[in-house]
Order: structure tokens, then sequence, then C-alpha cells
């Protein structure tokens, strides 16, 4: 087995988009002369194009090798049979053609590697930092507790890294689960993902194992989302700030000592302690995305017909630091859902929609509304 890290760069039918990552990897700052890379392409009809930027990429850091797949794999499986390079490597960098990565991508992922090595719950690194709540489509910032890092509950396929053992362990998982059933705890747009999602299956093992992925507070790698097979056009929804340090030293948090641990719903689970609550109590869903719950306490913005024990607000960022400061208000209620109590209060949504924006002139928002309802009018009548 080979004890270098090596960065596995994963190609289909975007040969602009590898073009684009290529550069950023290149400029990277590496610790020697000796680090593999692996570009692998999947087969496509124009194929030799994605196959002549990797050709033609001069890689000055250690061995290049070209893996041309004679037969469509699809994402699910291409991304698979790379983390099987585990094998050889002891640990990858997996990197999608269209993302774009920070100078200082390959010491932050050799840094958290070797810190995982000791927390068995740690089933990943991810290279990004998610800036927006998938599933509300909202913000997303983790609290700040002093660490680098925080953890959560959902795989990273934005630029990560694997040891061995981590995604051995996934692996045989994956082997015994061919057929996910869903659940409450999953969340419904990850349960509504294709069959052929590797993330669903990582994320719905992390839910089942009770394992997270180190994520950075300050992003690795960003996300171009280029058109291409499951994404319709490109967007800078997900584009997130990058780290442009050469070198960082990392002061990465265990999980026992984290104020910043998110479930798949990006719930920060220490919330229980500032309400008092026994953790296996109370249900936490600030971004009101999660369905009745089954545990007596329900912290949530939705609104519904319990008795309200505390009601807090919604004005600092991030989400949470009105729970943690306990700023009283009316955006967050937490109810005690053994006693049923009807609640005239109607959500604030303007509330809810301006605390996602920090500013927006009057002639911009008449620009956004009408693009947007453009937009929707080409969608209802097929234009």
């Amino acid at each position: 087995m080979i004890k270098t890290t090596a960065i596995v760069v994963i190609g289909y039918n975007r040969p602009d988009s590898l073009k684009r990552l290529l550069k950023s990897v290149s400029k990277a700052h590496y610790p020697n002369n000796d680090i593999p890379i692996i570009i692998s392409i999947d087969y496509s009809i124009s194929g030799d194009t994605v196959l002549k930027v990797a050709n033609d990429f001069n890689w000055q850091y250690g061995s290049k090798e070209i893996i041309q797949h004679k037969k469509n794999l699809g994402l699910k499986n291409h991304v698979l049979s790379c983390g099987d390079l585990t094998t050889i490597y002891g640990s990858i960098i997996m990197l999608e053609d269209d993302l774009y990565v920070s100078p200082n991508f390959y010491s932050y992922a050799i840094d958290a590697l070797k810190f995982s090595a000791n927390e068995p719950q740690i089933a990943g690194i991810s290279l990004y930092n998610h800036p927006v709540n998938v599933h509300t489509n909202e913000v997303f910032n983790a609290i700040e507790d002093g660490f680098d890092n925080y953890y959560f509950q959902f795989a990273s396929s934005w630029g990560q890294a694997w040891s061995l053992n981590q995604w051995k362990e996934f692996k045989n998982w994956y082997l015994n689960n061919q057929v996910l059933v869903p659940t409450m705890n999953i969340p419904k747009n990850v349960t509504d993902w294709s069959e052929k999602s590797w993330l669903k299956f990582y994320t719905t093992y992390l839910i089942q194992s009770n394992k997270y992925f180190l994520y950075p507070k300050i992003s690795l790698s960003t996300n171009f989302s280029d058109a291409g097979t499951h994404v319709n056009s490109d967007s800078t929804s997900y584009q997130a700030a990058l780290c442009y340090s050469q070198s960082k030293i990392y002061n990465f948090s265990s999980i026992e000592n984290s104020q910043s641990i998110y479930d798949s719903f990006y719930e920060n689970r220490n919330l229980f302690k500032p309400l008092e609550i026994k953790y296996s109590d109370l249900c936490i869903d600030l971004y009101g995305y999660k369905p009745q719950p089954k545990e007596r306490y329900w912290l949530s913005s939705q609104l519904k017909d319990y008795e309200i024990v505390k009601s807090f607000t919604r004005s600092l960022k991030p989400l949470d630091a009105n729970i943690v400061e306990k700023l009283p208000g009316k955006d967050f209620y937490l109810y005690d859902t053994s006693k049923q109590k009807t609640n005239p209060n109607k959500p604030n949504q303007y509330r809810r929609i301006t605390y996602n924006i920090r500013h927006l002139s009057v002639k911009n928002s008449y620009i956004v509304t009408m693009k947007l309802l453009a937009l929707k009018i080409k969608s209802k009548f097929g234009l």
C-alpha cells in the first residue's frame, strides 16, 4: 500500500470544468514532490476532449495516472470505484470536475485525516463549508466555538477525503444496504434523491451509524455547479468563500468538546443544553423542515397547536445563537407536545425572508421579482 494521500479527480463530459479545477490544483501548496494524482474519466461520446485535457495537464508534484473507463459507470459507481483507490494509497482526496480548491486544500486534508484517525465517529473529511441549507435554501452558518471545524451528519460531495478505514466501513455497510427505506430521521430532500446518488447512501450511513463528516469553518473547496448530467444550468448559489492562506495550523475540536455538531437537517444538536432539557426529550427544528417528532419537546419555527413553553427571536446570526443566548421573541417556539393548545399566531414570513438577505435595494428587488416571475411563467407554460 502506498502511504501518500492521493488526489483523485473525477471527470465526465465537461472539459472546461476539468481544466479549471486542474489549474487550481496545480497552484496549491504541497509538502513535497511525491503527491500522486489520478484523473478518472467516465465514458462519454465526447470523452476524447476530456481525455486531452487530462493528458495535457502538467503535474509537477508527483506521478500522474489517467483512468479512462471503457463504459459509462454513472456518477455513483464512478465515485465508488474511485473510493476503492484507498486500498492502494491508504487515503485519498476526491474532487469532482466542477470544483475549485484553496491553495491550502492538501495540507488541510492531511491534518484532518491525521486527526480523525483517533476519532471513530468521523466517517470522512469535507473540504467544503456549506453556506446554504440545501433542504430549505436558506443561509447556514455553523456556530463559532473557537475551533476550525464543525461536525455534520451529512456527507460531502463537493471536495472530500477518506482514509482506508473510513471508506472500508462505509463500503461494508453499503454492500448490505442496497435498498434504502425512508424514515423520519432522513430528510425528505435526501430520500427524494435518485438511487443513482452515492451521497444519498453515504448520508444515510452517517445517520444510521451515528457518525459525522468533519467540516471546515472556512472552505477549502467551492462549487461552480456547472451544467451537466444532474444540473441543468450553472449557478453561484453554492459558492463558498475560500481560504487563501498557503499554510495554516488547524485547531480541530473532538466531538466531545465541540459546540458545533449538526444533524442531517442542519440543526445544532447541542441546543438541549441552554434549554435545560434532556437530549432524548427534545426535537430541534429551527428551519421548520422536520416532520412531527416523537419527542415530548419540539423547538421549531413551525406553528403548531401545542402549549408553548418558551419562544425566541430570529435576530442573531447564526440561527442557533438566538437559542444559546435565550433571546425572547416570536419566531421559534418550544412546544410541549403532550399538551394541546390552539395558537392563533401566524408565521412572520417577512422576518424569515429578510433574515436571509443582507441588503437588497428597491430597484434590485424589482429586477429579481420580475426575473423570478418570468421564470415561473415559462415553467408553467413550458416555454
